[in-house]
Parts: C-alpha cells; structure tokens; sequence
C-alpha cells in the first residue's frame, strides 16, 4: 500500500502502489502544464471522512511513497482513461482505482 503525502501536514492518502504509480504520471502531467484541479476518493481506513478532496496545486508540496522497490507496470490505457476523465470534468476522482485495507 502506496503513499500520498499532501501539503506536509494531513496524513496520507493510502493508495495500491499500482495505482499510485498511474496517478502520479498524471497529477505529474497537469502539475507540469500548471494545470490545477480536485482529486476524490474513498479514504481506505475507517475514519470519520467517508469521502474526501483535495486541491491539488503546483505550489503544494506532493511525496509518492511507495512500499515495493520495483516500478509497477504502467497501463497506458489507464493513463489516457484517468486523464480523459480528469480533463472532462476538472476532477479526478478515484473512487473505483481504490480498494480496502
């Protein structure tokens, strides 16, 4: 299970390194292109949030934490679905990439 670690002070958003690893080609994309959106999803632990969002900016610092050493194998496909959505709507929302602890 990946981590996300957004702005330096929240916890981290719990992610399969998989998926983490699509998404960060992604959220790198926009960021590159000084593109800003809304990231949701279903946070995997049971806390008091049952969905969140964030407002992901170039100006706020982005750590991808990973728990295996190897790169995951990059679909391309996913890439291209993920962006898609993304740029439809101006959110990426990862509701059905996330899975249970």
């Amino acid at each position: 299970m990946g981590r996300l670690r957004y702005d330096g002070t929240s916890d981290p958003i719990l992610i399969e390194d998989a998926t983490l690893a699509h998404l960060k080609i992604v959220i790198s994309t926009k960021l590159r292109r000084q593109e800003s959106f809304m990231m949701t999803w279903r946070p995997v632990t049971d806390g008091v949030d049952k969905r969140a969002t964030v407002w992901i900016h170039p100006a706020i610092p982005l750590q991808f934490g990973y728990d295996a050493a190897e790169q995951p194998p990059i679909d391309p496909r996913l890439i291209a679905e993920m962006m898609q959505a993304l740029n439809a709507s101006g959110e990426l929302v990862l509701d059905h990439l996330m899975t249970s602890v």
